[in-house]
């Protein structure tokens, strides 16, 4: 029987050791099929063929997903986080449900992920990557509208396989943009602190991971293990042209650096704890204004797009981190 759409599905496995391939533990609730990006290469020769000859040779194997964009949601946005921050090890809030799990933006050292395994395919045919990590994400939100997530993940090749039977549709509590508060602060302040109220219209984290796939001669075609570079944090802010657009216009120009914080909350946990009554999502950054736009317009009345490059600042000791609290006790 030929593949049906609708009878798509991303399942996923994380792994114990990394390119060890794993069960799937859970469906990913988004879209995006598995590309084979595995390359072949036919030679250039002068032997006497106007038609040239099929000698061919495949240098390297790999693959990639695209996770297209879909709501983000307090439970599976931090899968993306795993594979491309940090593995974050949840603490719970006081006598509350909420487990919160801190993804801290790397200085210093590198960090440690979750590389997976993912299960990709149709009813027609189900094939399976391993050792898969991400390149980079974008979290994106827009006044009356949820938050989407989109990321760009990789692993070493994929192969036909067969689904892990059995798994349930995981339940998902979604981000929506009409829920978030932007803060904005002093360096030496702390993120939270102080809400910008009425001026929030759209917002978009980029996180370029830096995590490379990195080739060695050690007799597979397949990449040999994963290497972290420098990563790149931008947010861009859509601002109604108000005095808050005007305040932080001037202190782009004087390249004060600031705190940034989006927060965004959902339904209530089941128990309040010390922090937390909701679920919720922190975006701390510390940096400086990168860019102001010229005015803009929508609705009529004007407004202003600006982008924030995170990086360390020494005076704050801070650079990023996000932070996630749902009722997970482990991700899934």
């Amino acid at each position: 029987m030929p593949g049906i759409k609708a009878l798509r599905k991303l399942q996923l496995g994380r792994e114990s050791t990394a390119g060890t391939a794993v069960a799937a533990t859970t469906i990913w609730r988004g879209l995006g099929t598995l590309e084979d990006t595995t390359e072949v290469i036919f030679p250039e020769e002068d032997i006497g063929y106007l038609s040239g000859v099929d000698r061919s040779y495949i240098p390297k194997v790999e693959g990639q997903l695209e996770l297209e964009s879909v709501e983000a949601s307090f439970e599976q946005f931090p899968h993306i986080l795993e594979m491309g921050v940090m593995t974050a090890t949840p603490t719970t809030d006081g006598v509350g449900s909420g487990k919160i799990y801190t993804y801290n933006f790397p200085t210093t050292a590198a960090p440690t992920i979750k590389t997976y395994t993912i299960e990709g395919g149709d009813n027609q045919q189900e094939e399976e990557m391993a050792y898969v990590f991400c390149e980079e994400f974008t979290l994106e939100g827009n006044a009356e509208e949820a938050w989407m997530m989109s990321a760009t993940l990789k692993g070493r090749q994929i192969a036909p396989s067969t689904f892990t039977g059995a798994l349930s549709i995981p339940t998902v509590d979604d981000m929506l943009f009409q829920k978030s508060k932007l803060y904005i602060d002093a360096i030496g302040g702390t993120w939270g602190s102080t809400q910008k109220s009425n001026t929030l219209i759209a917002a978009s984290l980029t996180y370029t991971t830096g995590v490379i796939a990195k080739y060695t001669a050690d007799g597979n075609l397949y990449f040999s293990f994963i290497q972290y570079t420098q990563p790149e944090v931008k947010l861009n802010v859509t601002f109604e042209h108000d005095g808050t657009a005007t305040a932080e216009k001037v202190l782009w120009l004087a390249q004060t650096p600031r705190l940034i914080q989006i927060k965004t909350e959902g339904s209530a946990l089941t128990t309040p704890g010390t922090t937390y009554t909701f679920r919720t999502c922190l975006l701390n950054l510390a940096g400086k204004w990168e860019s102001f736009d010229k005015i803009g317009e929508k609705d009529g009345n004007d407004i202003i797009e600006a982008e924030f490059r995170a990086r360390y600042n020494s005076t704050g000791a801070k650079f990023g981190q996000i932070v996630v609290v749902n009722e997970l006790a482990s991700i899934p």
